[in-house]
């Protein structure tokens, strides 16, 4: 087995996770004997707002973990949704600072798990993994950023496209997303009611079918078209910053080809 061979086996041993591929073998050294890797379940909960947060989450294949933000009339809305491209919990922090947001998973799954001290450890020791880790900070940002813009200027229909795709990258290019309506309403911040309608009207429109707890794309490029630009910009940026890390065909297949570009933090 030659050089690069031997390199791709060692990186497929890893968690399939993203960012925990990126990593170069001597920092990757590093963490390995801290992480652990557990099954999650659906709406497992792994922080309320103000719990002090101990462990980084890596959620990893198909799973998903998302942010939401409660408000006044006692809604969540989420803002985010974190797969194997990155982290949740102490991606940063020097210590064990409050949690700001519920942070639930998704979709159901493994997850990497490590310490943050152990990290931060590692962190201290590794200017390399440090620099990792502080742009993927700085891509998670753009993409809270860009979710606000969303909120903000796009239809709900463009937002319901925009979520299923999202969905879709972050479960091996699966066409069906096990999104419930339910779930569909609390990404977009409206009633069940209103998010049902759009659905049926994708439904009419031949671009999507639903399954008992699930969503069944029949059109993907139907679906683009109804959506927003929204996840293209997010990846561009991902692409830039952090590149082989968001989750496509194309992204993980050059995950360590080329030079890492330079922190923006």
């Amino acid at each position: 087995m030659d050089a690069r061979s031997s390199k791709a086996a060692e990186i497929a041993s890893r968690p399939y996770n993203n960012l925990l591929r990126r990593l170069n073998p001597a920092d990757y050294a590093l963490i390995t004997p801290h992480l652990t890797t557990e099954a999650a379940s659906g709406n497992e909960l792994l922080y309320n707002p103000g719990d002090d947060v101990q462990v980084v989450h890596f959620p990893c294949g198909p799973s998903l973990a998302t942010f939401l933000v409660a408000n006044e009339d006692g809604r969540d809305v989420e803002t985010i949704l974190v797969g194997r491209e990155g982290a949740v919990g102490g991606i940063v922090s020097e210590g064990y600072l409050p949690a700001y947001t519920r942070i639930v998973v998704k979709f159901g799954g493994p997850f990497a798990r490590i310490h943050v001290g152990k990290l931060e450890a590692a962190k201290r020791s590794s200017p390399s993994l440090s620099n990792i880790f502080a742009r993927y900070a700085d891509c998670m940002l753009a993409q809270i950023f860009q979710s606000t813009a969303c909120n903000a200027i796009h239809s709900i229909e463009q937002r319901t496209a925009k979520w299923i795709l999202a969905a879709m990258e972050r479960t091996d290019g699966d066409d069906s997303v096990p999104l419930t309506h339910e779930q569909l309403a609390t990404l977009l911040g409206v009633g069940r009611s209103y998010a049902s309608r759009v659905i049926q009207s994708f439904k009419a429109q031949g671009v999507i079918e639903t399954r008992r707890g699930s969503i069944l794309v029949r059109n993907r490029e139907g679906l683009k078209l109804r959506g927003c630009l929204c996840n293209d910009s997010v990846r561009a940026h991902f692409e830039e910053v952090l590149r082989g890390v968001y989750p496509t065909e194309e992204a993980e297949s050059g995950a360590e080809s080329g030079p890492p570009p330079r922190s923006r933090l």
